[in-house]
């Protein structure tokens, strides 16, 4: 009863919220359009997992090891050498999805107010590029072309739209003689709606670049650096990843703000654990690699849970996510849920995605502290299956069996959250049906 009464209390309170912001012609536009770019994600997720196999050398003598290890070794050692051939799906998947989603977006906007797609879509996707990757002697910056730039796609993706719907609507256009083929005329009419695109977006680019020094998303990205320098305690860790994780609320790649200061902490000190290994002490600092693999188990948010709720759904397009996004969430990749779902500009999702990581955090940290799991003091290659990565963070069985409880306690998070989306969800298909 207990339970029901509480599914009840979140569907009656946040249920309306999710409708209401569902139905935004905007935010519809958003979670259209970067569903589009799943395909994209997911396929260039599974070769970044190939590019990166789950061993680490250092820790593998290769002249006594078994047949299973040994061709690990070699896969990892044909991945280094062919890295950057291996990772351009990824490159060209992932790492254009700014690009990517300023079109999707635009293109998912214009198809709610029935105008020109396609065109809205181009439009849309050229002025990104001259704010995010103006070409310099010849090469095009690519810093902004991915996830760095997803927050500035959305806006423009949004923004160029009804720059365009404006012009339209105030039937700014040229009235040529019958006798003019109609494809001309469209052609001549179409420039006008990119011209000022490009002469207020590009234009207001340039004047941040000329009174601040820098262009607009590069000013973004100072904005959203804060100087959280605090962050070896447990206090300062979790605000610094909750910060992230409210990034990604708004389709900021919040992992990539955060990245530099967590990562450089974390080895830093499981550096410090393996010089104690090596003097015969015990390794005794807490804030370590193994703390940061804990924020983006199943990827930012903790997600696995989730993913692992979605494989039982009754709801067909939230069972298939599911099944697209377990195995990338077992590497610690997820933009196939944040996106799918979508967690961004989610109400009902956000709640857990933000908690979840709170919670989990704070018991590797206090599991560490008390002895329940070895604490980390080796450095586990990324993009590894999270029980792998677990056992190679300190050579310890302990931390595989908790890196499940980790999951388990992640997926009773996600749940009763999880079951009002899906409800939601079920709504819409049926209504669709």
């Amino acid at each position: 009863m207990k339970t029901n009464s509480l599914f009840e209390k979140l569907d009656k309170t946040l249920s309306p919220i999710g409708a209401k912001i569902g139905n935004q012609i905007h935010l519809k536009a958003v979670s259209t359009g970067m569903m589009l770019t799943l395909p994209m994600i997911v396929i260039g997720s599974l070769f970044l997992i190939v590019a990166n196999p789950p061993i680490n050398p250092d820790l593998i003598d290769p002249n006594t090891t078994n047949i299973f290890l040994k061709f690990l070794l070699s896969w990892k050692d044909f991945a280094v050498k062919n890295y950057s051939l291996i990772t351009t799906p990824y490159d060209m998947t992932m790492g254009m999805l700014g690009l990517i989603t300023a079109f999707t977006i635009a293109f998912s906007l214009a198809s709610e107010y029935k105008m020109k797609s396609a065109m809205s879509g181009l439009i849309s996707m050229a002025v990104f590029l001259m704010i995010c990757a103006p070409m310099s002697d010849g090469n095009i910056p690519t810093e902004f072309l991915g996830t760095n730039g997803l927050f500035l796609a959305i806006l423009i993706g949004i923004i160029s739209v009804e720059i365009t719907r404006l012009i339209e609507k105030k039937g700014f256009e040229v009235k040529l003689p019958s006798s003019v083929p109609p494809a001309v005329t469209a052609f001549i009419n179409s420039m006008f709606p990119l011209l000022a695109n490009i002469i207020i977006l590009y234009g207001l680019n340039i004047i941040v670049k000329i009174i601040f020094g820098v262009s607009i998303p590069q000013g973004i990205l100072q904005l959203l650096n804060p100087a959280l320098s605090v962050v070896d305690n447990i206090w300062g860790f979790l605000l610094i990843v909750t910060f992230g994780n409210i990034l990604w609320l708004i389709g900021v790649n919040g992992t990539s703000i955060i990245f530099p200061i967590v990562f450089t902490l974390g080895i830093t000190n499981t550096g410090l654990n393996a010089e104690l290994i090596a003097a015969g002490k015990e390794p005794n600092i807490y804030m370590n690699l193994q703390m940061f693999r804990a924020t983006v188990l199943g990827g930012a948010g903790n997600t696995l849970g989730l993913c692992i709720l979605m494989l039982k759904s009754k709801s067909v397009h939230l069972k298939s996510l599911g099944r697209l996004s377990t195995i990338p969430g077992i590497c610690g990749i997820n933009e196939p849920i944040i996106f799918g779902s979508p967690i961004v500009f989610n109400p009902i999702l956000a709640i857990p995605f933000i908690i979840t990581p709170i919670v989990t955090v704070s018991m590797t940290y206090f599991a560490q502290v008390f002895g329940i799991i070895g604490t980390g003091h080796i450095v586990d290659p990324s993009f590894t299956p999270f029980f792998i990565q677990a056992y190679l963070s300190s050579l310890d069985f302990r931390n595989v069996i908790f890196s499940c409880v980790i999951v388990i306690v992640s997926i009773f998070i996600y749940y009763p959250f999880f079951k009002v989306y899906e409800k939601n969800i079920l709504k819409q298909e049926s209504a669709q049906n």
